[in-house]
């Protein structure tokens, strides 16, 4: 009967959308809530935002002193859709809730899988359930109400986390009414189950999910330690950068930057990441076009700044086709022992329209920008920061970025002028994508 009764249980479960949980005690039961979230997107991801999101929660009516039950919280209705800027990948959202006890039994952690599909522009968010376990300590009535929760969102660029919290109080939750039995004399709450919330940072990239943006409140995904204890790979947090490159792109440019490194040895390699896919091409562009680099400025205990670049564009860019700019790579090999900071810094883009023709330089100063790793370092013989070079961008050019084309050349004039409206391409495009700065929600 027993063994009927589990069966049984995670029958109902299943049926009223639990996700399969199973209970020792009894039947599972579902009870929503409803309440409004005030959503804090990472830095420069816009201004927060205030929605309304349905919760329901998932819990065995009753249970005994000494059992460990099965809690699910799963988001009914999101805040807000996903915005009009990017779409989210099939399994890129993580969220994370925190569901608060009665009795004074303190907070219950619930986590959720990287879990969901495709998401398109402006579609409603989609989370995975989130589900932990807890042990219950003491008789009575317990209540179980959802609060707090984060939204992890995993793009190519980094991982970018929002943090909601409840505006005003809420109603509503799931009940256990937990009789006297074996007093097994452990904690309650907060034991949870499932994969930790990875950071980054995220968005970048912009999405909101049971009103949330995803983003990230504060930008997790990019751990900012290095350095020792047998650690290899290190990954940056993303931050908002804006760039001023003069006349050539009138009012600057602006994009999220992470910088990641990988222990080589006593060096390190670096890999930089720029927001990808944010706008459709104006005009076709030709394979090899676009070619960035830039420079990583050293902080710290160390100073100068390290080269990075990236390939050119393999494929040719059709019209209003998505323009992204490589990732682009270099190796620090560190000068100087202690802790080393690496920000973006100046910013360079070749474009090169046509074969043969000198390409055109964009250099682009960072006029704002901000520390996207730390790492504990070691000095290495002939270790220096400050002409560290894996592959500068060469060509002609003027401070304009406009390379001389001659009077009787109309193939390079014609360049020139296709090349203008890329320039202008990059500076509304690309680098002005924040993918959490217009949320739009559901009321």
């Amino acid at each position: 009967m027993k063994t009927q009764r589990r069966v049984s249980a995670a029958v109902v479960a299943l049926l009223l959308g639990g996700a399969g949980i199973a209970i020792s005690a009894s039947p599972a039961v579902a009870a929503e809530a409803t309440y409004k979230v005030k959503c804090v997107p990472p830095a420069g991801g816009g201004d927060p935002v205030e929605g309304e999101t349905t919760a329901k929660i998932t819990a065995p009516a009753a249970a005994k002193v000494g059992d460990e039950v099965d809690v699910v919280w799963e988001t009914v209705k999101p805040a807000s859709n996903n915005t009009d800027l990017m779409d989210i990948p099939k399994d890129a959202v993580q969220p994370t809730g925190w569901i608060t006890l009665g009795g004074g039994m303190g907070e219950l952690k619930v986590v959720g899988e990287k879990k969901n599909p495709p998401i398109p522009k402006k579609a409603p968010m989609v989370m995975s359930p989130m589900k932990g376990k807890l042990k219950l300590t003491k008789a009575g009535k317990i209540t179980l109400t959802p609060g707090k929760y984060d939204v992890a969102v995993t793009f190519s660029f980094g991982t970018f986390v929002t943090k909601c919290a409840p505006v005003g109080e809420v109603k509503g939750g799931a009940t256990i009414d937990v009789s006297a039995g074996s007093s097994g004399g452990t904690t309650s709450g907060g034991t949870t189950t499932g994969g930790a919330t990875t950071g980054g940072s995220t968005t970048t990239g912009g999405s909101t999910t049971g009103g949330s943006t995803t983003g990230g409140s504060t930008t997790s995904g990019g751990s900012t330690t290095g350095g020792g204890g047998g650690q290899t790979d290190f990954p940056g947090k993303p931050v908002e950068v804006s760039f001023d490159c003069g006349p050539v792109v009138p009012g600057g440019i602006k994009t999220p930057v992470t910088i990641n490194a990988k222990k080589n040895g006593g060096s390190y390699d670096l890999t930089v990441k720029t927001a990808k896919g944010a706008m459709a091409a104006p005009v076709p562009l030709p394979a090899g076009a676009l070619k960035p680099s830039m420079d990583v400025k050293l902080g710290g205990a160390d100073s100068g700044t390290v080269k990075v670049s990236g390939p050119a564009n393999a494929e040719a860019i059709p019209d209003k086709g998505p323009v992204s700019l490589s990732d682009m790579t270099g190796t620090y090999k560190p000068g100087k022992t202690g802790k080393v900071t690496l920000s973006p810094d100046r910013l360079t883009i070749d474009v090169t329209m046509a074969a043969g023709s000198p390409p055109i330089n964009v250099p682009c100063k960072a006029a704002s920008s901000g520390v996207s790793l730390e790492l504990d370092t070691t000095a290495q013989p002939g270790g220096s920061g400050s002409s560290t070079s894996t592959g500068t961008s060469t060509g002609t050019g003027t401070s304009g970025g406009l390379a001389e084309t001659g009077a009787e050349d109309e193939g390079g004039i014609q360049a020139l002028a296709l090349v203008a409206g890329t320039v202008i391409l990059l500076g509304g495009a690309v680098f002005t994508f924040t993918p959490w700065r217009r949320l739009r929600g559901t009321r």
